[in-house]
């Protein structure tokens, strides 16, 4: 007679990422939770995507996913159809066909301790963690040192240039790179970090009085103003670059807890693949870095 578990459902999958996650969590204006599935469907296999698109969605169906776990939402905004004859309508009917439930994690993952954030710094090795942004009073997630964001110590001072080196070799690497903003030759020992869009907290990263913050999606006008205001040095990388690291530790949680097989996605979603620079652009030249400070989790090959 076999002693053998039952895999996990679908909804033992979502028990245990809301407990990590709790979807409360979540900004008024996110959405968040089990998109698609049944919630008594078995999941032997989980996919972990940064995006769901149709190049995501076509490797977790070869890889034999019965789940696929997501930072940003599918359906974020409200639709009157799902159509296959619409981009994200062909997605559902596809993940309907193959019996394939869909669940996000998006904003409440941001703000929770661990979260995007914890492991975007651990990239950095930073440490003495505290958040950048925390909730408001009263807020769900008040708390437990969750936040959006993280402020934390580089295991040694680096020149702002070497660090923006730094950064593009320890993030998964992307056509966008990583640029910064501010004086090249400037020393970095305190670093915040925001995955995803973060120029709506320049003022907070200022308020914190760190040396630098690292985030996506920084805008001409904020950014300069902000650095000729004297504001920390800026780094801007890809959105997608700063929010993949989080999918290991998503994955490990649900080997932990579940023992669901799990598969992490390094298709890089970045929608910008082509870089280029004049001969000679750029800042003038920085002192080497011959002993860049490892990064605590940097563990999956590079595409």
């Amino acid at each position: 007679m076999s002693t053998t578990a039952p895999p996990p459902t679908v909804a033992d999958v979502v028990a245990t990422l809301e407990r990590r996650y709790p979807p409360a969590w979540a900004e008024d204006w996110d959405r968040v939770g089990l998109v698609l599935g049944e919630p008594d469907a078995e999941v032997r296999r989980v996919a972990c995507v940064v995006d769901v698109v149709p190049e995501t969605v076509a490797e977790a169906l070869a890889a034999g996913a019965d789940m696929i776990v997501a930072h940003h939402p599918l359906l974020l905004r409200g639709v009157s159809s799902v159509a296959p004859t619409t981009y994200k309508g062909r997605i559902v009917h596809q993940l309907i066909k193959a019996d394939v439930a869909l669940y996000v994690a998006h904003t409440n993952a941001d703000v929770a301790d661990p979260g995007v954030s914890d492991a975007l710094a651990a990239r950095f090795g930073l440490t003495g963690l505290r958040p950048l942004q925390p909730p408001r009073p009263g807020s769900p997630a008040a708390g437990a040192g969750r936040g959006i964001g993280r402020i934390g110590e580089l295991p040694r001072p680096m020149a702002l240039a070497d660090l923006t080196r730094h950064a593009a070799a320890v993030l998964p690497a992307t056509a966008w790179g990583v640029r910064a903003a501010g004086d090249p030759g400037r020393t970095i020992r305190t670093l915040a970090v925001s995955g995803g869009s973060g120029d709506s907290f320049l003022a907070a990263a200022t308020a914190a009085g760190v040396d630098a913050y690292l985030t996506a999606d920084l805008r001409h006008h904020p950014a300069g103003e902000h650095v000729a205001g004297g504001g920390p040095a800026l780094l801007d990388a890809a959105h997608w670059a700063t929010e993949r690291p989080w999918l290991d530790d998503l994955a490990a949680l649900l080997r932990a807890e579940l023992g669901v097989e799990t598969t992490v996605s390094d298709l890089d979603t970045d929608p910008w693949t082509v870089h280029a620079t004049a001969p000679g652009a750029g800042p003038g030249p920085a002192a080497p870095d011959p002993d860049p400070a490892p990064a605590a989790d940097d563990k999956e090959p590079r595409p």
